[in-house]
């Protein structure tokens, strides 16, 4: 193993939203810091919701990120609606199913396309690939714009929906409306089976750590994104108002977010942490395709989260399908819709209460708690994010994987970080992209 001293700098990572630092500091062969800094400064949304009522809070809180604007939505929704008591109708609950595919499929599809491919395919950025690959790129837009038609057809827009609210839809789709999305998904099916045939083709970097993965469980045969309990491949399984121990926060000097683990040192959350414990509930076309790529469960590579989103693409596509037809079969209910006015809280009936919201998100469970007064007014709140559950397990991925690469040159080591922090899809802020990446004294 050479000694001498080495030192690397990265500025400007692309792909990744927000600001954070990595710092690899080796010692004649010998690891000595090796840290994922996250250097955002607080955003405060948690005391913007502080005196505002339930009933805009989720107007409030889908600003907190534009990609997952529709996750954060429900998350609230659903946190105020078990703060007060209130039960959806199995309508609107189909379609906040359908709200939160149609979300899943949109920040997925990004991922794989936008900010892993350029890796696998030996570039810098995706901008590259529209003369090397320019039937993928056209690939990838055109699968990216029919996810926000839909969301524009079911949410009036997919960034920050409008008719999504406590208590239901303010607007109900109309049966051409279901004839749209339905029309524009099953256009979306071509376009999905490339995607599989591309990351057949596709090499992702051999790594493995043995982590504890986090997701909702459920005791019926759907693969739980908006409800169930919540569960790990170490064998734990809480309801989730028990989500303070579950991620049991704690503070390092050297980063602005906060860490989590459970029974280990670290845990992991999203996609592939899915698949890990609800691989059997799957759609069978995403089992068939899972199998065709090579991915099983208990899978411990994390860079083949991209990999499993891939699958969840396609479930989510299937299953979307399948609840437009059956709202079409039932028809929909109209009277539901929800006028929202000066008297909407005679409509829904308030109390005082505190509520959880738990809804798998496109990178992991997304938490919200909501403390209300007797008035529907919100006196506390919490929010845990995915990626702020994640960073503690990037940290201890990033410590066994420098030694393992020691012998490769500077610019490989560089690239094999950049991706691991990338496959985990982090949301670390909707701001600039930073991470600087330094190694000491090799």
């Amino acid at each position: 193993m050479s000694k001498r001293n080495v030192m690397v700098n990265v500025e400007y990572l692309t792909r990744v939203e927000g600001h954070g630092n990595i710092v690899v500091n080796v010692k004649e062969g010998k690891l000595e810091t090796c840290q994922l800094q996250i250097v955002e400064a607080p955003r405060f949304f948690e005391g913007m919701l502080q005196g505002r009522s339930i009933f805009e809070a989720q107007h409030i809180t889908s600003r907190i990120c534009g990609i997952c604007a529709c996750g954060h939505t429900l998350a609230s929704i659903q946190a105020a609606e078990d703060a007060i008591g209130f039960i959806p109708s199995e309508q609107t609950i189909k379609l906040r199913k359908l709200l939160l595919h149609l979300e899943n499929l949109d920040s997925h599809i990004l991922h794989i396309y936008l900010l892993v491919a350029p890796d696998l395919l030996g570039v810098k950025s995706f901008v590259p690939l529209i003369n090397s690959h320019n039937t993928v790129v056209r690939r990838a837009l055109r699968m990216k714009k029919t996810c926000n038609d839909v969301c524009d057809v079911l949410v009036g827009r997919h960034v920050h929906p409008i008719s999504s609210i406590v208590g239901g839809f303010t607007k109900l789709p109309t049966e051409k409306a279901l004839d749209d999305m339905l029309h524009l998904l099953n256009g979306l099916k071509p376009d999905m089976d490339a995607t599989v045939g591309l990351a057949a083709t596709l090499k992702f970097p051999a790594f493995a750590r043995d982590t504890e993965y986090v997701a909702l469980v459920s005791d019926n045969n759907e693969y739980p994104m908006l409800m169930g309990d919540v569960g790990s491949t170490d064998g734990i399984r809480k309801n989730k108002k028990e989500y303070k121990v579950l991620t049991n926060e704690f503070v390092v000097p050297h980063s602005s977010a906060k860490h989590c683990k459970l029974s280990r040192d670290s845990f992991a959350v999203g996609a592939l942490a899915r698949f890990n414990l609800n691989a059997d509930k799957l759609h069978p076309k995403a089992k068939a395709a899972a199998q065709a790529i090579g991915l099983k469960p208990k899978c411990i590579n994390p860079y083949l989260n991209t990999a499993a989103q891939l699958i969840e693409c396609i479930h989510s596509l299937e299953d979307s399908i399948a609840i437009i037809e059956t709202l079409k079969q039932t028809g929909i209910n109209h009277d539901e819709a929800i006028v929202v006015g000066l008297n909407e809280n005679k409509m829904i009936p308030v109390k005082a209460g505190s509520g959880v919201g738990a809804v798998e998100v496109p990178r992991g469970i997304l938490y919200h708690n909501y403390e209300v007064d007797d008035k529907g007014i919100i006196a506390k709140a919490n929010c845990i994010i995915p990626t702020g559950q994640n960073i503690n397990n990037m940290e201890h991925d990033m410590k066994k994987l420098v030694p393992e690469i020691l012998n490769k040159t500077d610019e490989e080591i560089t690239l094999a970080l950049e991706m691991l922090i990338r496959a985990y899809d982090p949301c670390l802020s909707c701001s600039a992209h930073f991470l600087d990446v330094k190694f000491v004294n090799r």
